[in-house]
């Protein structure tokens, strides 16, 4: 049995349309709060890089600074902060100073590497930072030139400012927060394209499984009803292209098979007349053939034997015209099972130790007594022409789950059924040349035998079984039918 899917089609296109939905949407927001974030924080540093350049140059100084000289310049700048206020820290020489009242002259988020990059760069350089608390900070280092034949000389001092990140910090995290809250009603919104997207996939693949059902089921004129020029829409032309060509090919071998069945009926009922004829006509010759020279003997009683045949296969094809046309029917009757196959084995004097029966008292069956005469009729005919006697019938009853049933078995003591012939001991016309003698019979005979046991609403079936203590082998075929048979 072929394993499924732990989830529908359906779920899975939905899940699909999602996943994307959610990947477009995660990729849009990652890019969104990248550049958003770059453009204020980039903002925000220029600003104040800009600032403390102008303020910076705004300021006199007089060389060598003193102590009071530094506090007086990084308290002015100090004052006037952009876009944030700030905290300045000057340093020049040994000296040390701090805009911030009870701050220490030097601060613990200004960097060794921001230090180097001031003093390889007369223009600066800014550094953003986080404490140990996790707050940001922007940094910047400005050092103090003055201008000497038209060129930047440094004086020695540098100004730091120190501003705190946490209003961009605000920003940027509200910006967050509401990309997060605006996925999750995006997403439910996507369900809705998404279904509709799945439904539009669906529906053709479910028009497709219900007509591949009707087809199974012998409606041969369903169709499809195309939608569209898409590689679904070209799917369904196809699918009722090749239903119409299966229709056509199957209409055309039903009209045959119904020709061949009408001929082999035709011909059969209009050869019993005179068969019947040429059977009354042999009988009456062969009460005289002793008369005759031998010759002619010998050939009247082959023609005698041979119109009987041939009488056989008429009576047999007709026989099977009836069930291909399903005009069999069943005329059931309540028997005693072991008295049946008494009288079918008396009727073709069989009763003279070729068979040997095994037949419980007691056992009753409803079901037609012809039909079931010219089953067990057909097996043991079988058994004693191809196989060898003796032939054992055994009857016994078996329960099941609808009711007891009717088993007989029917077994010869011959070299049994050749592997290659038993898949086909019951088609029509087989005769198993190669593993049995020459059948005399018309090879409908077990056909025959397997369409009334159907009508009863049983099985019949062919085996080998090996030589037992009971001394009985080779082939053996099994009847099982229920002991009630249905009209």
């Amino acid at each position: 049995m072929p394993s499924r899917a732990p989830f529908g089609l359906r779920t899975r296109l939905i899940a699909a349309f999602l996943l994307v939905a959610a990947i477009c949407a995660v990729s849009t927001a990652a890019l969104t709060y990248r550049q958003a974030r770059s453009a204020v924080l980039t903002q925000s540093q220029d600003t104040a890089v800009g600032t403390l350049r102008e303020q910076l140059e705004a300021v006199a100084l007089t060389l060598p600074l003193d102590q009071r000289q530094l506090q007086r310049v990084v308290d002015d700048v100090g004052r006037r902060g952009k876009p944030h206020p700030w905290v300045v820290f000057g340093e020049y020489g040994t000296l040390r100073a701090s805009s911030a009242d009870l701050g220490a002259p030097v601060s613990d988020v200004l960097t060794d590497t921001l230090r180097t990059q001031v003093s390889t760069h007369p223009h600066g350089a800014f550094q953003r930072v986080t404490d140990d608390r996790g707050e940001p900070y922007l940094t910047i280092g400005m050092p103090a030139v003055f201008l000497h034949n038209g060129a930047r000389e440094a004086t020695g001092a540098v100004l730091y400012a120190v501003m705190p990140l946490s209003t961009e910090q605000q920003t940027v995290d509200a910006m967050v927060q509401a990309a997060k809250q605006g996925a999750v009603p995006g997403l439910a919104i996507s369900v809705v394209p998404a279904l509709l997207a799945a439904r539009s996939v669906l529906r053709p693949v479910r028009d497709m499984r219900r007509a591949a059902q009707n087809l199974g089921r012998g409606r041969l004129d369903t169709r499809i009803e195309v939608r569209g020029a898409d590689e679904l829409a070209g799917l369904a032309r196809t699918f009722n292209e090749t239903a119409g060509a299966l229709e056509e090919s199957v209409a055309e071998l039903r009209e045959a098979e119904a020709r061949a069945r009408r001929f082999a009926a035709d011909v059969s009922h209009e050869l019993r007349t005179p068969l019947a004829g040429m059977l009354a006509v042999t009988e009456v010759l062969d009460e005289d053939a002793e008369q005759l020279d031998p010759d002619t003997a010998k050939a009247l009683r082959l023609i005698s034997a041979e119109t009987g045949k041939l009488a056989v296969l008429v009576e047999d094809l007709m026989e099977i015209s009836r069930f291909d046309a399903r005009a069999a029917g069943l005329n059931l009757d309540d028997v005693d099972v072991a008295e049946a196959v008494g009288k079918t084995l008396q009727r073709r004097h069989w009763d003279d130790g070729r068979v040997v029966t095994d037949l419980p008292d007691g056992v009753r069956a409803r079901l037609d007594p012809r039909r079931f005469d010219v089953v067990l009729a057909n097996l043991v005919g079988n058994a004693l022409r191809h196989g060898a006697a003796p032939v054992r019938v055994a009857v016994r009853t078996a329960p099941a789950a609808q009711g007891e049933r009717l088993v007989v078995e029917v077994a010869d003591s011959g070299p049994g059924i050749g592997p290659e012939v038993l898949p086909h001991i019951f088609d029509r016309f087989f005769k198993a040349d190669a593993a049995r003698t020459r059948s005399a019979g018309s090879g409908l005979g077990l056909a025959i035998s397997q369409e009334n046991v159907r009508l009863h609403g049983g099985t019949l079936t062919a085996a080998n079984t090996p030589e037992g203590a009971d001394g009985f082998g080779g082939a053996v075929f099994t009847l099982d039918m229920p002991l009630e048979a249905a009209p």
